[in-house]
């Protein structure tokens, strides 16, 4: 019968050897029964010389797979009824992993480290997140303080649910955030202080990374609440045409083609949001049956 660790504690790295010689210390020292894992995502520097000297586990990847692929790996692999996220830059304070753990104690499935204003590392990027989880708030109605934050405290089981919906890049933070939301699992938020990150080179790059926040949009729009994306625009379609519609009928006494084109579009619109609708519940058909083997 193997041991059960209670808390696991997963970082995703990236030629971050610095940065987890400042960090693996200081988690050890706040959560010394941890069972510490470093995803080593295809580094080329000396991060498998660094955890043998901290007695962590290495879990290496031979080639860059990406962030959310690093996740995956270290959740399928973690004993731990409940795992933490964290990044191995030094952004994540492992200080402030009590206080999350202290939160998740209270009932909840996952608790999330929200950045607070001015920790970010770029404007750009603190507005961007300011606009994502504004969005992503509307979608699931209920307020998300910080969507992109990768600092998390997670039950295992349920995390572990939602592993095939994960994306292998950057935006794993915002599917499983929506993913819990739309399950009706408890999320809560506790606010932490990111600093800049102290070694390594940041792997994001802003335009590139703003039209694929753009593509997350659209992305999480049509998995987890495909109405929501699809019935404005069909409004859209739909007034569009009314519009030009009775401004032909008034100059010209006729219905045009084009106006017909938008109540196509219109109808054609809303029901492929139907169809995603029953599609986006599927996603959580076998949701409580499978929660129940894992525990």
């Amino acid at each position: 019968m193997h041991h059960i660790v209670p808390i696991s504690i997963v970082l995703p790295a990236r030629n971050e050897a610095a940065g987890l010689r400042d960090i693996l210390p200081r988690i050890l020292a706040v959560i010394p029964d941890a069972e510490v894992l470093v995803v080593d995502d295809g580094s080329t520097d000396d991060t498998s010389a660094v955890c043998a000297e901290h007695r962590v586990k290495h879990l290496r990847h031979h080639y860059a797979k990406g962030n959310g692929a690093a996740i995956k790996t270290g959740a399928r692999a973690a004993l731990g009824a409940v795992i933490v996220f964290m990044d191995a830059d030094g952004q994540h304070k492992p200080e402030d992993i009590p206080s999350l753990l202290e939160e998740f104690n209270k009932g909840y499935d996952m608790v999330v480290g929200a950045r607070q204003a001015g920790s970010q590392a770029g404007l750009h990027r603190a507005a961007a997140n300011d606009v994502f989880s504004r969005f992503a708030s509307w979608m699931v109605m209920q307020p998300i303080a910080d969507l992109t934050s990768g600092f998390r405290v997670v039950r295992a089981a349920r995390f572990r649910q939602f592993l095939y919906l994960l994306p292998n890049g950057f935006s794993y933070p915002t599917t499983i955030t929506m993913s819990f939301f739309r399950a009706g699992y408890g999320v809560a938020y506790v606010p932490i202080h990111s600093p800049r990150r102290n070694s390594g080179a940041s792997h994001i790059h802003p335009l590139r990374d703003g039209l694929r926040f753009l593509l997350i949009i659209i992305k999480i729009g049509t998995l987890f609440s495909p109405q929501k994306l699809f019935l404005p625009i069909s409004a859209g379609f739909f007034l569009t045409g009314l519009a030009y519609y009775l401004y032909t009928y008034m100059t010209a006494g006729r219905f045009t083609n084009m106006s017909a084109l938008l109540f196509i579009s219109a109808v054609f619109t809303f029901l492929i949001g139907i169809v995603s609708e029953q599609i986006s519940a599927l996603h959580y058909k076998n949701i409580d049956t499978s929660d129940r083997e894992s525990d």
